[in-house]
């Protein structure tokens, strides 16, 4: 067993906090979930969590996966290609740039887009009080510039 594998990754120590049961098999989801640095669909997991544990089902992954997204662990993310992905839930806010060609996601925040938005909602009589912002874009090429 290595270091890395004694260590509680973030998404576990959540659980423990809503005082979730953690079997081995949400140990292993929590820990290749905290470790993902992109925003996976569960197809994707399932190839991650197989390195580590091929005995975890696609039915265990789905059934850990919402669970954790009803206890507002993680944040289900639709970037309209009917896949959904995840991401792990934060206290900060911020936006997503999806790349039409490679399908990569790109999380950004920027102040002047937040002001602005408080800015429209005002203009038409209301308060923000919440928003989601996804860019589709593709990458630029010598036509463009």
């Amino acid at each position: 067993m290595t270091k890395e594998s004694l260590q509680t990754s973030r998404i576990e120590q959540l659980c423990r906090d809503k005082g979730m049961k953690m079997t081995g098999q949400r140990r292993t989801i929590a820990r290749v979930l905290s470790a993902s640095k992109d925003h996976p669909d569960v197809e994707e997991l399932m190839k991650r969590i197989s390195k580590e544990d091929p005995n975890i089902s696609i039915a265990t992954v789905y059934r850990t996966v919402r669970l954790f997204e009803e206890a507002g662990i993680l944040d289900r993310l639709d970037f309209g290609d009917g896949r959904a992905r995840y991401e792990e839930a934060s206290d900060h806010h911020h936006d997503h740039l999806i790349d039409i060609q490679s399908g990569r996601v790109i999380e950004f925040h920027n102040a002047e887009i937040e002001v602005l938005q408080k800015k429209i909602a005002a203009q038409l009589g209301y308060r923000l009080v919440g928003h989601k912002l996804e860019l589709y874009a593709a990458p630029l090429s010598s036509d463009d510039e």
